[in-house]
């Protein structure tokens, strides 16, 4: 690699170079990244295989009912649970092979963040593990690079989502099933609000977006009755399915209103309505705006980015192919050399691909993985992963990256050369004390481990 403005788009938009990919890069960098950018990506064949997110959510609510009716059945659900086990870890096994070894790995790095914007997870709650793969599959991947109201209302309406965020449990108070519960039980049925507040807070205004408590309490009766068709009630002998479904006994009646906007009672209509106005509003751009600044350029991107960035989202309405193409003009992306720290599984990722090597097993990722913390679809929070350097170079975590390269080093075949490997994948940043460390050290690995463990390698 022989130009900083190729190990910025093969770091900073890629995924970290493989084997001659620096030759592609070099003569055209912007050209490079802009010809990933489709309106409709393709989503990878070896993906394809497994379970949809109809199947695992169908499946699931047979399970539970099943459960109810016949406590015999306790070892069919686990067996099928560790079926969908497997199925989500073979995706997700998959969907990490795909990325070692992609030639558009702008694409996988805009799967990621957005994937990570709208995060569902695992932890905590086990089933949403089953679908979570599926879910960035068939809600995230199509629309990367396509309007992001589409964008959100696919990943609104998707099963996982709706679940992860309880929405499946919201009853608006007036609503038929409202009041009859209240009638039955005494007992006010409650509105959930985690969707809602989330959606606001975290997907598009932003949490100083300039909504209020009154905002998320009218959206979430707006949302309430968005559902899917694995949850059935006592005498609902319909057949369960795993696609959305709008169940107008649970949805709260009359107008709402958000953001000073009235919004007349369509039923599911309205929710969407709402939606699309919050996909389109001034702060949802700013706030999107930077965290793809924040993503690309540096933890506190600079000012100049996030408006460049927003008014191209307003412009454009939401297009987000256009505002990738934005984000790659931006002069301070080409500015700074190596500002951002990789996450464990980023950097997991570019060792792979630099290493050129294939033929990988689950545990070669799942046992570090799980020793970094960082499990795909496992993130801590709705909020996803963190996207600043001190969540990720804390003392004991640098150790064990340093300590899981060092004997990935060990794996790669004899033979290699260490100043090649070191110009291929650092060159053109890396410093005059590396390479000194690493013309010093007393082995091929050694001196392998020396550039896999440098600050240069550990940035993007």
């Amino acid at each position: 690699m022989k130009t900083l403005a190729s190990y910025i788009a093969i770091n900073r938009f890629g995924l970290g170079p493989r084997p001659g990919e620096a030759d592609k890069v070099e003569k055209d960098p912007k050209k490079w990244i802009k010809e990933q950018i489709q309106r409709s990506p393709r989503i990878p064949a070896g993906l394809l295989r497994y379970k949809s997110s109809e199947d695992i959510v169908r499946l699931s609510g047979t399970a539970r009912a099943e459960k109810k009716q016949n406590k015999t059945a306790r070892q069919k659900i686990d067996k099928l649970k560790s079926s969908l086990r497997e199925n989500a870890v073979q995706e997700t096994f998959a969907r990490t092979e795909h990325m070692i070894a992609t030639d558009t790995p702008f694409v996988e790095r805009m799967v990621m963040f957005w994937s990570n914007h709208f995060t569902v997870s695992g932890a905590g709650k086990g089933n949403i593990f089953f679908v979570a793969p599926a879910y960035e599959r068939e809600a995230i991947r199509p629309h990367i690079f396509g309007k992001f109201e589409d964008l959100l209302l696919a990943v609104v309406r998707h099963p996982a989502m709706l679940t992860y965020l309880d929405n499946h449990k919201s009853v608006g108070p007036h609503s038929r099933m409202g009041i009859r519960r209240s009638f039955v039980t005494g007992v006010k049925t409650g509105l959930n609000e985690n969707l809602a507040r989330e959606i606001l807070e975290l997907h598009t205004l932003g949490v100083n977006g300039g909504y209020t408590q009154t905002d998320v309490i009218e959206f979430a009766k707006a949302i309430t009755g968005w559902s899917h068709g694995a949850i059935r009630q006592n005498r609902d002998y319909r057949p369960m399915h795993g696609r959305f479904e709008f169940k107008k006994h649970f949805h709260e009646p009359d107008s709402k209103k958000v953001l000073g906007k009235k919004y007349r009672e369509k039923g599911v209509k309205t929710g969407e309505a709402i939606l699309k106005d919050l996909a389109r509003h001034p702060s949802t751009a700013r706030f999107i705006a930077t965290k793809l600044a924040r993503h690309f350029i540096a933890d506190d991107p600079p000012e100049t980015a996030v408006n460049r960035l927003a008014g191209v989202f307003t412009k454009t309405g939401g297009d987000l192919a256009d505002v990738s193409k934005a984000l790659i003009e931006l002069d301070e992306v080409w500015n700074q050399s190596h500002p951002k720290i990789k996450t464990h599984y980023e950097l997991m990722i570019s060792a792979f691909r630099a290493s050129g090597k294939s033929g990988f097993k689950l545990k070669d990722f799942s046992v570090p993985l799980q020793a970094f913390a960082q499990v795909p679809f496992q993130a801590p929070s709705p909020a996803g992963w963190p996207d600043t350097a001190a969540d990720w170079i804390a003392p004991e975590s640098l150790l064990r990256r340093v300590e899981w390269l060092r004997q990935f080093a060990a794996t790669l075949p004899a033979g290699w050369n260490p100043q090649k490997f070191l110009d291929d994948v650092i060159g053109p940043v890396a410093t005059d004390e590396t390479r000194t460390w690493v013309s010093r050290a007393p082995s091929t690995d050694a001196a392998l481990a020396l550039i896999l463990s440098s600050p240069e390698f550990q940035r993007r």
